[in-house]
């Protein structure tokens, strides 16, 4: 009998062998994994502080646009007049009717005023051409005024930009006397 015990005790060896190679298998996964969770962890943990830091540090800064606004003018304003008045023919109601407008450019800029006595004839010109080309049922309203003023700026400006001037230093035109017939 005591053969017997001795043979299933044979059977449970190489069983116990693999489980006892097994053991320091398990145990260095075991040992991994706490690492690679902290690890991992660690990783979306600066993944996210840092898109939280970018994104709150992009909202607070201060934003850049292309039209900036231009710093505020300095000195008192310079008036350059287009004398004398402009007068153009332009289309009515089936008739030909007349305009007449004084007008003048407006800056803070003295190297500005400059450079629209050296531009006055192709300013004069633009300005003219732009003026006979209204309608007068637009120019009837204070809408249509201030649509015609605006336009006249930017010929202004443009004709600066084209002459080597500075135009965001052209303020404003101002219609001094603005008469239709």
């Amino acid at each position: 009998m005591a053969a017997r015990p001795s043979a299933p005790a044979a059977t449970p060896a190489p069983a116990a062998a693999a489980a006892s190679a097994a053991a320091p298998a398990a145990a260095k996964a075991a040992r991994k994994k706490p690492w690679l969770l902290i690890g991992i962890a660690g990783a979306v943990l600066l993944i996210c502080g840092g898109t939280g830091a970018w994104l709150m540090l992009a909202h607070n800064a201060p934003k850049k646009t292309a039209a900036a606004a231009p710093p505020p003018p300095s000195g008192p304003p310079l008036y350059f007049p287009l004398d004398p008045p402009f007068v153009a023919n332009f289309e009515g109601d089936q008739q030909v009717r007349f305009l007449q407008v004084t007008a003048q450019i407006m800056t803070h800029d003295p190297k500005t005023v400059e450079a629209l006595k050296a531009a006055d004839p192709i300013i004069r010109n633009d300005l003219l051409l732009l003026f006979s080309n209204q309608k007068a049922a637009e120019l009837a309203s204070n809408a249509g005024k201030e649509k015609l003023r605006a336009a006249a700026l930017e010929a202004v400006r443009k004709v600066l930009a084209a002459n080597d001037g500075k135009p965001e230093k052209v303020d404003a035109v101002l219609f001094t006397t603005f008469v239709m017939q």
